[in-house]
């Protein structure tokens, strides 16, 4: 079986190893492919792996030596399923892989709004406490976490992982869930309407995947139930939160702070209206990229391939639709 990876790198800089897969076929892994070199590179593999290489109907129609498609990530709106499910090309993608490693990073980007931890360092280093008559200074007003309110918008395994670490910090938690008919609590946090959570919230957490119900939930009209001094999070997609508007509060004082994991289009364009805004923390969609994470998905996306050359494949996203 020839196998193509055709983006490997942002999975495997170097520091993992491709040899489990090779040992499953005649594996070729890029680092990256563009658009035009998609097909050529495909060539006549009977297996494709992908994180954000799209894989549409024009392509694979090229392609028809293709029998399963593999999603390095959680996510496959890179993949047309329709043209799969059709054509009786299997797909698979990671599932539950990231969920600490996302967990985490919400509350880190949270701690450092609260806490500023970046700037202190930066100011310690300047010589700033050195320079200081007093033992200690702060340059921002520094935040406890206890006894202040988050509304997670999604309960998922991530969205659920929040809620149990933002409790651990002493945290009330309420939960917007993706299914409005929802009532059963989600570790201990109640289900709320989302105009009901964002009020009562100090901080919002994104946790909800991109939909066309979720694209653009963050926008003016929802800004404004939201206390001034609130914070959002967002490390689920860039989509679900009107950037513009965001920028806008934030200029205005009317959003205290936004940390984001992720922008409407990565890697972020010099346009994006983020940047140089105030009180906004962004990192380079890293929530997922901790060593352990990578290998978990590593191994899956192994385990994967496997079970789909035994005859027996895992984790499909189009199974029972094949034609």
């Amino acid at each position: 079986m020839k196998l193509v990876v055709l983006d490997g790198y942002t999975l495997n800089p170097g520091d993992l190893s491709w040899e489990p897969m090779q040992q499953l076929g005649e594996l070729t892994v890029y680092d990256r492919t563009a658009p035009e070199d998609t097909v050529r590179r495909i060539g006549d593999a009977e297996a494709v792996l992908t994180n954000k290489v799209i894989l549409s109907a024009e392509v694979l129609a090229q392609c028809p030596s293709v029998r399963y498609v593999g999603v390095l990530a959680t996510g496959y709106n890179v993949v047309d399923l329709d043209y799969c499910t059709a054509h009786g090309i299997v797909v698979t993608n990671i599932p539950a892989y990231s969920t600490d490693a996302v967990a985490q990073m919400v509350m880190a980007l949270l701690l450092e709004l609260c806490l500023h931890v970046g700037e202190h360092s930066e100011a310690v280093h300047a010589g700033e406490w050195c320079d200081s008559i007093d033992f200690c200074f702060w340059k921002r007003p520094l935040i406890n976490l206890t006894g202040k309110t988050l509304c997670v918008v999604g309960c998922g395994r991530i969205g659920r992982a929040v809620l149990r670490v933002a409790q651990a910090f002493g945290m009330k938690t309420v939960v917007v869930p993706r299914d409005p008919a929802a009532t059963a609590p989600a570790e201990g946090a109640p289900f709320v309407a989302l105009e009901e959570g964002f009020r009562q919230a100090d901080v919002v957490a994104l946790c909800a995947p991109l939909t066309e119900q979720t694209r653009g939930l963050i926008c003016a009209r929802t800004l404004s139930w939201l206390k001034p001094s609130a914070f959002v999070i967002n490390t689920a997609r860039g989509p679900l939160a009107v950037e513009q508007d965001i920028a806008k509060a934030l200029r205005q004082g009317t959003l205290a702070g936004y940390a984001a994991d992720v922008v409407s289009v990565e890697p972020m364009q010099r346009d994006n209206p983020l940047l140089g805004a105030p009180n906004c923390i962004l990192t380079p969609h890293i929530a997922w990229a901790t060593d352990q994470t990578r290998q978990r998905l590593m191994d899956i996306a192994v385990e994967n391939v496997r079970a789909y050359r035994d005859g027996a494949p895992v984790h499909v996203v189009n199974r029972g639709k094949h034609a």
